[in-house]
Formats: C-alpha cells, structure tokens, sequence
C-alpha cells in the first residue's frame, strides 16, 4: 500500500470542500480515528488520513456521497485501500461498500456520532468537548429531535460491528475529539 501523509489528505480534502463546518467535521474524525487507531495499535496516520477524507466528495457531490469520492481519490492516484475505507462508512446509506476493518468498523461508527457530540457541545455553556461526559450524550442520543439528522442506528449498528458498548464508543470518540479540541472549534471557554 501506497501511505498517504496528513499532509496529502489534507490538501486533497480542501481540494473539494471549501466549507469551513465540513473541514471540521472531517478533522472530528480524524482525531477520533487517531485515538481508535492508537487503542488498537494500528497506524494512526493511516487511519487518520482515512478520517480526513471520508466525506471528500460530500461538499461538491452530495447526491453521488461515497461514489464519486472513489473517483476522485483514484484520479489523484490514491490506493485503494483508502478508497474502500473511505466508502464504507457509506454502507447500506448511500454506497454498498461494507466495513470489513476494524478501522473502517469505527469510522462507520463514529461519522454520525462526531456530529451528535458537535451539536451537543455547540450548545453547552462551555461550548466544549473538554467537559463533556458520557451521560449528556447518551440523553441527548434518546432525544430524536436533538440533532435529527444524526443516524442513530448507524451508531448502534457500529457499535455491534466493534463488539463495543454504545457508552465505550461514545467515551473514546470524546476523548478523540479532545485530543483536537482547538482545532475542531470544540475548546470552548475552558
């Protein structure tokens, strides 16, 4: 496998997304990726890059999510072990590229819960991930109307493909997303 660094995964994501929210989200998941990746004693910076560009094409190409981003990663000369990591967290959603990795396992977990932990910080009077427990997002994860467009299934289904607790992945994605607070614009006032 070719490894591609931060780097180029950056510079390849702000390629296609000019969005600040979107190159937030991206980082999101790439920090917990990282984490993940460090608590199973993988390679971070695979995982990290695979992270980075798991919604390469969403900006520009919506309607075509995880299908066109394995057209654009393979016209920048990117190996597909990328390209089948970054499509899959699109399984069963939009593409029928399944997980098969314990990586790309928790990047299809972790995608929508990234999201429902941002909603939740943004309106939390810290406006920080640095103090967000457990409890607050397992509350707000039951409330359906609190960040509707969060699939909550894809995050229980994910939580099954790991063989983890929905408490434990809810922890480690938190503890991933503080290991960038700053840089996600999750540090809030703390």
């Amino acid at each position: 496998m070719q490894k591609l660094t931060r780097e180029e995964a950056w510079n390849l994501l702000c390629t296609y997304n000019e969005k600040p929210a979107l190159r937030r989200h991206a980082l999101a998941v790439e920090a917990a990726m990282r984490h993940f990746a460090q608590l199973e004693n993988e390679d971070v910076e695979v995982w990290g890059a695979v992270g980075l560009l798991h919604d390469l094409d969403y900006e520009k190409y919506p309607d075509q999510h995880c299908v066109k981003a394995a057209e654009l990663l393979r016209d920048a000369g990117v190996d597909e072990f990328y390209i089948h990591g970054v499509c899959s967290h699109g399984y069963g959603i939009c593409c029928d590229v399944k997980p098969e990795s314990r990586m790309e396992k928790v990047l299809y977990t972790i995608d929508e819960l990234t999201g429902l932990i941002n909603a939740l910080c943004l309106m939390r009077p810290s406006k920080s991930v640095l103090d967000l427990e457990v409890k607050s997002v397992k509350k707000r994860f039951k409330d359906k109307s609190f960040a509707a467009g969060v699939n909550r299934q894809t995050i229980l289904d994910g939580c099954q493909l790991l063989d983890m607790t929905l408490e434990d992945v809810i922890q480690e994605t938190i503890l991933g997303m503080r290991e960038n607070a700053e840089e996600i614009s999750l540090k809030g006032n703390l």
